[in-house]
C-alpha cells in the first residue's frame, strides 16, 4: 500500500519479521470481510448484499448501506485492478436515484422508521474497494459530479486488513464546501453577530484544510466533516459557544473542564465521543491538535 511496510516484533528472538501484503483469493472474500464489519471499517450501516436492481436494469449492487449522516452508500468491490469499477458504480447510483422509495423501504425494514425518515439524498456515495486503481481512475473521480471514494485494500498475514483512501471527491457537496456562509453561519449571525460568525468561518476553514478529499455534509442539526467516515461534527452555536464533536477517545487525552468533555453514552447531535467547546479564536488554536488526531483516525 503505497510503499507501506508492516513488521511484527519477535519477542523470542528480539527481531522483526515483515508481514507481506497480499490480495484476496477471490473478490467475494473482500466483500464478505467488509460487509461483516462495515460500520467499523467505513462508518456505514450495512443494509443488503448482492441487491438486485430488477429485470429491466439487470444488475446486482455488491453492497448497500447508510452512512453516519443518512447518505445512501453503494459499495463495489474488485479483487485487483478493474477499469470498469467506477462506471459500474455510477450505473448503480443512477438506478438508486430513480428508486428512492425502494431504498427507503429497505432502510425502514432493516434499520426501522426513524432511520428511513432521515435519509439524505443530497449526495449519495459510491465507495469502490479494490486491490489497486489506475491514474485514469483517480482522474475520473475528480471529473465526476458525484461523491466517490477509491479505497485500496491489502491483507496482511491471516488477520490484518489495511485500507487506504486513494482518491475522494465530494460531488454534489462541492458547492457547499465552497460556500463560506452556510446554514450554521447564518444561525451564528442570529445569535452572536459578527464575532461568532467569524469563529464559525474559522472552524470551517481549519476542518476543510486538514487534507484533500474532505466532504462537508449539511444536516438540520449539525454539519459533518467527512473523509471515508465523519471526523468532526459542528453544531449550530449556543449563546456564547460552538460545540464540535470529534472521533477521539476521551480516555486518551487529559480533559479540561469548560473545553473538552467525554460524551460517550450521552445523547447529542452528530457523531463522536469527545465534545470540544469553542468560545474564542484562542480555543480554536488549542483544539487544532485534537482536530488533526480525529482526521487521522478517520
Amino acid at each position: 500500500m503505497s510503499g507501506l511496510k508492516l513488521f511484527r516484533t519477535d519477542t523470542t528472538n528480539s527481531g522483526m519479521t515483515e508481514v507481506m501484503p497480499r490480495l484476496a483469493e477471490i473478490e467475494a472474500d473482500v466483500q464478505g470481510l467488509v460487509e461483516a464489519h462495515m460500520e467499523t471499517l467505513l462508518g456505514v450501516r450495512f443494509l443488503a448484499s448482492e441487491y438486485s436492481t430488477g429485470p429491466v436494469h439487470g444488475g446486482r449492487i455488491d453492497s448497500l448501506g447508510l452512512d453516519e449522516n443518512g447518505l445512501p452508500v453503494i459499495v463495489e468491490y474488485k479483487r485487483g485492478t478493474d477499469a470498469g469499477v467506477i462506471n459500474q458504480g455510477l450505473f448503480y447510483l443512477a438506478w438508486l436515484m430513480d428508486h428512492r422509495a425502494e431504498f427507503e423501504r429497505l432502510v425502514r425494514d432493516r434499520l426501522r422508521v426513524t432511520a428511513a425518515s432521515q435519509v439524505l439524498w443530497s449526495g449519495p456515495r459510491l465507495i469502490c474497494i479494490a486491490g489497486d486503481f489506475t491514474r485514469y481512475d483517480v482522474h475520473a473521480v475528480r471529473e465526476h459530479r458525484r461523491s466517490i471514494d477509491l479505497v485500496r485494500y491489502r491483507l496482511f498475514g491471516s488477520d490484518l486488513l489495511g485500507l487506504e483512501t486513494v482518491a475522494s471527491a465530494s460531488g454534489g457537496m462541492q458547492a457547499a464546501r465552497l460556500a463560506r456562509r452556510g446554514a450554521v453561519a447564518r444561525a451564528a449571525a442570529d445569535v452572536q453577530g459578527a464575532a461568532m460568525r467569524e469563529l464559525v468561518g474559522a472552524v470551517d476553514e481549519v476542518l476543510l484544510g486538514l487534507g484533500d478529499g474532505v466532504n462537508r455534509v449539511e444536516r438540520k442539526t449539525y454539519r459533518a466533516y467527512q473523509r471515508l467516515r465523519n471526523f468532526a461534527c459542528l453544531c449550530p452555536p449556543q449563546r456564547s459557544k460552538l460545540l464540535v464533536y470529534l472521533k477521539v477517545d476521551p480516555k486518551d487525552i487529559d480533559l479540561v473542564p469548560g473545553f473538552t468533555r467525554d460524551v460517550s453514552g450521552l445523547g447529542h447531535h452528530g457523531t463522536g465521543d469527545l465534545e470540544v467547546q469553542l468560545r474564542t479564536p484562542r480555543d480554536l488554536e488549542r483544539a487544532q491538535e485534537l482536530f488533526r488526531a480525529s482526521y487521522a483516525a478517520a
